[in-house]
């Protein structure tokens, strides 16, 4: 079956027509950001904020507009709004007076934002080895890749395939028994999201609120790197159980790591803990260890600000191989020493969001 070119799409939606104003979305330009590959489809919705979420039937329109067309496999809308200034806003955004009220994700028990006050630390290799740490040890995981300008998960996860829809949701894309989300199934990796900060937001809401992750026990949100809107949208309207910080041990990366620190709490958003990634560099072929990047800087920096210290991620080939080859280390070698690291810090995440631990597999944690 030929799959639906760009032109297909923007033509079934130039047959909606926006009740208000009596003309098309294409003609008055709502559709923006489209994103048209392999039959998968994603695109925003522009409305007036003052509709806010009445129009949550024309974004439905749109979407079983394109989704009826011929070669469409899924359609992702998201509905973003402009003020009156011209400065672009979600119609969810956060009231003036406080945040919007949080409500959980049905099926879902605790959530988990892995996070960093800026990228190139590894956030995105220490999230995927959690949630396949935290699965190890029984737990049902999810896998949210919430970085919509840099998603890392369908590479570190070798996933190729779309997620598919099911009545008014999408169905996680499950790899290595993870039921995982991310923007990067509907884009070409190459290809750049050249989205605005409340499409951004309202991405992140659909993907947390549009999604069949139930059942799941702990979900893992691969949150992006820095302390802007999207991680703002996150920590105050979704509610997060907890937050893992990850840094490098060098004081460049830990100032970062302390605003991200600062962030979470000042959204009272509880901090499980430091993780020091790239900790030490062991030579594959000697096996001496060296301090590329410092030595015990993220634990110095929980004790000073009174965080627990989860565990050191060391700097190896083999994470970074598994990682590149899309089978992370806790899945490629779950008995390795590499393995073991990931699967202490999962065990103490699991205690202090205070789940039991479920029935425990083979592996052998000393």
């Amino acid at each position: 079956m030929p799959q639906a070119t760009r032109n297909d799409v923007l033509k079934a939606l130039d047959e909606i027509i926006d009740p208000v104003s009596g003309r098309t979305v294409v003609q008055q330009d709502m559709i923006q950001g489209l994103v048209v590959r392999d039959g998968h489809v994603g695109f925003a919705l522009e409305v007036d904020p003052k509709r806010g979420a009445e129009a949550k039937p024309l974004r439905q329109a749109c979407e079983n507009a394109v989704r009826a067309l011929p070669g469409v496999l899924s359609v992702t809308a998201v509905l973003t709004a402009h003020t009156d200034a011209g400065v672009p806003r979600s119609p969810h955004a956060r009231h003036q007076h406080g945040p919007a009220p949080q409500a959980g994700i049905p099926g879902v028990g605790a959530i988990v934002a892995v996070a960093s006050g800026k990228g190139g630390v590894g956030k995105s290799t220490v999230a995927v080895n959690l949630a396949l740490g935290l699965q190890a040890l029984g737990f049902k995981a999810g896998l949210l890749d919430a970085d919509i300008y840099g998603p890392s998960v369908p590479r570190l996860l070798a996933i190729t395939e779309k997620p598919e829809a099911d009545g008014n949701k999408l169905v996680p894309v499950v790899k290595l028994g993870l039921k995982t989300m991310s923007i990067g199934f509907l884009v070409e990796e190459d290809t750049p999201m050249i989205w605005r900060g409340p499409m951004v937001q309202s991405a992140l809401t659909q993907m947390l609120n549009d999604v069949a992750w139930a059942p799941l026990d702990i979900l893992v949100i691969d949150m992006p790197p820095g302390t802007g809107d999207a991680q703002l949208t996150i920590a105050q309207r979704v509610p997060l159980t907890g937050a893992v910080i990850v840094s490098t041990p060098q004081d460049i990366a830990l100032i970062d790591a302390r605003k991200a620190l600062a962030m979470f709490r000042k959204t009272e958003v509880p901090v499980l803990g430091i993780v020091e990634n790239m900790s030490t560099f062991v030579c594959p072929h000697c096996g001496h260890e060296s301090h590329i990047f410092g030595h015990g800087g993220a634990r110095e920096t929980a004790r000073a600000l009174d965080t627990p210290f989860l565990g050191e991620i060391p700097l190896v080939c083999a994470i970074r191989e598994t990682s590149d080859a899309g089978t992370p280390i806790v899945a490629a070698a779950p008995d390795g020493p590499e393995a073991h690291a990931f699967l202490l810090i999962a065990r103490e995440v699991a205690a202090k969001l205070g789940s039991p631990q479920r029935a425990a597999p083979h592996i052998v944690m000393e």
